[in-house]
């Protein structure tokens, strides 16, 4: 086994690697970037090394650095993490020239799965199905055009070097791909370097079932399947362990087919083989098609822990080190059922648009494994993936497991950035979820009951309002003179677009009356807690001029500063604004022009995403602010509309 290692990777990931590694004997370096310099991994490490600047490109993705880095340091091995270098087999063959041990799958293994198209063409020799559809060289428009007509709408376009969804576009109509197709091979260039596409037939009640395979670069065993159906927008949201609805019969063949697959490569390591699954008719052993192979350790791979009791990154660490399989085939079982869940800063009702900010107060609930990188006091960066953890569950049957979860996430407390909690909690509440009905298109339909923006009850903005003003932690009299009688104090708050006006009169030390508004809410301190209207207040917390008060998933009040109240509101519809920090990917407006409402005027990237921007009246440009290849701040003017006044009057 290693004495040390250094993972070339941030956040959860890294945390999670090193617990293994700490519970094993193995000491750990990590590497940070920096604006990772106070990063929970790099405290959680024995030694740390400042590998560069806060973009990945000068950090994350700088494979010299981090092996020079590992070298210095004595690590033997590098466990890559998931995302940055983990599928780069140049960085493999530069991990091994250097001597190393990269832990994970041989450069040819993850060269082979590293094109979909070609990946597509091995797994048809090796006796995997694979999805009608066109995977070759050509990349002209027009012959790409021609081949999505013969495979027949709607189809998928997809990056050949893709994952995470990025890349990937649904077209349903003809007229459309020529657009669709310019826009997945953009994303696909910024993200991959790789503009190539492969189309496929597109399933149209899909469900996402992938299976856990780990090999030894000879033979393979898969520690089954994980559902990974509810998605938005190609991405993740809550993964489960088993499938709702899977039979031995169909478990049998889609586990021998991800063996197959890992072996027709001579896979070593963990990895995931992903299959797309015909939902319409039930589970069935002609009705699942390979889509791709993840040559890493998955997100997701929690819920394969729970239900089989392996931890995998021990796997990695041991096979890695020149261990055959821990374990026979034979020897894996699946006990029960688990869920994860992906917490994210995210504004869910502004079309989950990723949210920054410094984290006030984090605490997870007792009774659920809990994978996070990032503490109270932390910072959100617009750099990085906006993940706070992942939340996992696990019971003697579904029931119990999405029980657990339900209880867990209102359980869960954030403070300091909006988070994507209640959007989880109305998933995890979703009737045909609970009853293990799943595709991929299941959020999309039932969005609009799913994205509810809270909007906070008088008892909940009288209590926020007394925590504002610092009377939540006010210590019970004993007796004795008092000056509570005269006292009352105001505070204005907001809450999104709203603004609340909050009137606190005292009644002694455990009494209140609380004017929110025109409404009055009575205050009482019952066995050293305060209860609103006869009902316990919930967990509060205030820093930095927020309020987070811990119900409905958490509800952020911000105090209003008297002094600002006058301050600018904004130039309302004539400013097009950054909606979060980012790059200014592309503008699309020029002094003069005119534009409709909806024109799209510019591309903002930010969090590895692309995001238009679009016009929300009709008016003509005044000024262009911002340039392509600029950094903004969220808030910051990126185009200028003339006045409504002076466009009539012109």
């Amino acid at each position: 086994m290693f004495n040390k290692i250094l993972i070339a990777n941030r956040g959860e990931i890294a945390c999670r690697v090193m617990e293994t590694a700490r519970s094993m004997g193995v000491k750990t370096v990590a590497v940070y970037s920096d604006a990772d310099a106070e990063a929970k991994h790099v405290a959680m490490a024995d030694e740390a090394v400042h590998i560069g600047g806060a973009a990945p490109a000068e950090s994350y993705l700088k494979g010299d650095v981090i092996i020079a880095a590992a070298k210095e340091t004595g690590a033997e091995a590098i466990h890559p993490g998931y995302g940055f270098l983990s599928e780069n087999p140049d960085f493999v063959d530069a991990v091994e020239k250097a001597g190393l041990v990269f832990i994970g799958p041989s450069a040819e293994a993850i060269r082979k799965m590293g094109l979909k198209d070609a990946a597509k063409a091995l797994m048809e020799e090796a006796g995997v199905p694979v999805v009608p559809g066109y995977h070759g060289d050509n990349q002209d428009a027009a012959f790409l055009a021609e081949q999505a007509g013969k495979i027949g709408y709607p189809v998928l376009i997809k990056a050949v070097a893709g994952g995470g969804g990025k890349g990937m576009r649904l077209v349903e109509d003809a007229k459309d791909f020529a657009d669709a197709l310019a826009s997945a091979q953009g994303e696909a260039t910024t993200a991959f370097g790789n503009p190539d596409v492969l189309i496929e037939k597109y399933v149209t009640q899909p469900r996402h079932i992938e299976v856990q395979v780990f090999g030894d670069g000879t033979h393979a065993v898969h520690l089954f399947e994980r559902d990974c159906s509810l998605q938005r927008r190609h991405q993740k949201v809550i993964e489960e362990a088993p499938a709702p609805g899977m039979s031995l019969e169909v478990r049998e063949a889609m586990g021998q087919a991800g063996v197959r697959a890992a072996e027709a490569i001579g896979y070593k390591g963990a990895g995931t083989v992903e299959f797309i699954v015909d939902g319409s008719d039930g589970l069935r052993t002609d009705g699942f098609w390979f889509m791709e192979m993840n040559t890493r350790l998955q997100v997701e791979h929690p819920v394969t822990e729970a239900i089989t009791g392996v931890d995998l990154v021990e796997w990695q660490l041991r096979v890695a080190a020149g261990e055959s399989l821990p374990a026979a085939q034979d020897e894996l079982a699946i006990y029960g059922h688990s869920f994860e869940v992906r917490l994210y800063a995210e504004d869910v009702p502004k079309g989950f648009l990723p949210a920054t900010g410094t984290l006030s107060h984090l605490q997870f609930p007792d009774g659920a494994r809990s994978d996070s990188g990032v503490r109270s006091g932390d910072t959100i960066s617009p750099f990085y993936d906006p993940m706070i953890a992942k939340i996992i569950t696990h019971g003697p049957t579904r029931a119990v497991a999405l029980s657990r979860m339900k209880t867990a996430l209102s359980e869960t407390q954030v403070g300091g950035t909006v988070t994507n909690l209640a959007f989880l909690g109305a998933l995890c509440g979703h009737e045909g979820f609970a009853a293990g009905e799943v595709d991929t298109g299941l959020i999309a339909r039932d969005l609009d009951s799913l994205v509810q923006d809270i909007t906070p009850n008088a008892a909940q903005v009288a209590w926020a309002g007394m925590a504002a003003l610092g009377l939540d932690t006010l210590a019970p009299v004993e007796g004795g003179f008092t000056l509570w009688a005269p006292l009352a104090r105001a505070v204005k708050m907001s809450h999104g677009e709203e603004v609340f006006d909050v009137k606190v009169m005292m009644d002694g030390a455990h009494r209140a009356e609380v004017l929110v508004g025109e409404t009055t809410v009575k205050a009482e301190r019952i066995g050293g807690g305060w209860h609103f209207d006869g009902k316990r207040a919930a967990p509060v917390v205030v820093k930095g001029g927020k309020v987070s008060l811990f119900a409905n998933y958490g509800i952020e009040f911000d105090v209003v500063d008297p002094l600002q109240v006058a301050a600018e509101a904004g130039a309302g519809g004539n400013v097009i604004a950054a909606p979060m920090p980012g790059l200014v990917k592309a503008i699309f407006a020029e002094a003069g022009q005119e534009v409709k409402e909806g024109d799209r005027l510019a591309i903002l990237e930010a969090m590895k995403m692309e995001h238009s921007l679009l016009a929300v009246r009709d008016g003509v440009v005044a000024e262009v602010l911002a340039h392509a290849g600029d950094q903004v701040q969220e808030g910051a003017a990126l185009i200028q509309l003339v006045e409504e006044e002076e466009d009539a009057a012109a």
